[in-house]
């Protein structure tokens, strides 16, 4: 996902039990301050299907939450509830976030990468494990494969080998 979709994401929108959830919107920065948006292709609102580690991650999040809100007499969680939300339930400023995140980066001497970097590395690894392109393409909301294609299709090589593979099996 991308730094303004996670920052926009909605409890309403994140089904746990389904393991899934929808990308419906964007939080930008401008300058008269936060704005949500919508996806700006149709291909950008899609459903994300979850790995069992990232649902257990967000069901802890959302019982911290939870706790959080009760503590300091907040209401309840309700659908429109942000996922991630500063100390007073409001959005968080993607620029703070990018912030948070290199100083967490510096503190543990990891290689510098950035927050979107994650995203890059999602869909290489995906690459890498065989994950057709079309699959890749509507996870990252791309309008077209083709556009992923022409981000990360200088990572497919050995495609080419297992293609050879692919057809000798069937000739044999």
């Amino acid at each position: 996902m991308r730094r303004g979709e996670l920052l926009a994401l909605q409890w309403g929108a994140v089904d746990l039990d389904a393991a899934a959830l929808r990308v419906e919107r964007s939080l930008e920065e401008t300058r008269e301050g936060l704005r949500f948006k919508e996806p700006k292709s149709d291909a950008g609102w899609r459903t994300i299907i979850l790995h069992s580690s990232t649902v257990a991650a967000l069901r802890a999040h959302k019982i911290a939450q939870m706790q959080y809100r009760l503590a300091v007499g907040a209401d309840k969680l309700d659908a429109a509830t942000l996922v991630f939300t500063d100390m007073h339930g409001k959005p968080l400023k993607p620029h703070t976030v990018s912030r948070a995140w290199r100083r967490i980066v510096e503190a543990r001497s990891l290689p510098r990468v950035t927050l979107h970097a994650l995203r890059h590395t999602h869909a290489s690894i995906l690459i890498r494990e065989g994950v057709d392109i079309v699959t890749i393409s509507r996870r990252l909301g791309h309008g077209k494969p083709s556009v992923t294609l022409d981000v990360y299709g200088h990572l497919m090589g050995g495609a080419d080998k297992s293609a050879a593979l692919a057809i000798g099996k069937v000739l044999k």
